[in-house]
């Protein structure tokens, strides 16, 4: 089994910072890439950042610039810092992992979700 434990969402106001935690455990053989995507009610999960391990990163236009995504390889943790925060980017924000399992099977994983609220 696989879990994803996330955390540091919140309520902020606009232009303030908000860091995101996102830890994988379980039974994970290596990790291919992780990520946070985020949804809002009556859209479809859009994509954040993603981070390929031990290579690239990936933004989506809207963030860039304003949020950095990075890792721990020692925690199989990935880190969304997100500075600048504007309203729009209220949503629910949900980590993403994509790994391989000790039983050799590759899946892609979702965490739990969690609440970021951006005031005016």
């Amino acid at each position: 089994q696989v879990q994803l434990v996330e955390s540091g969402g919140g309520l902020v106001q606009a232009g303030g910072s908000l860091r995101l935690s996102c830890a994988a455990s379980g039974s994970i053989a290596s990790i291919y890439a992780m990520g946070w995507y985020r949804q809002v009610p009556g859209k479809q999960r859009e994509l954040v950042a993603t981070i390929i391990w031990l290579r690239s990163t990936n933004y989506a236009d809207s963030v860039k610039g304003r949020f950095t995504i990075s890792r721990d390889n020692a925690k199989d943790t990935v880190y969304l810092q997100m500075n600048s925060l504007k309203p729009e980017d209220t949503a629910v924000y949900y980590c993403n992992l994509d790994a391989r399992t000790v039983n050799g099977d590759r899946g892609n994983y979702w965490g739990q979700g969690t609440q970021v609220t951006v005031s005016s």
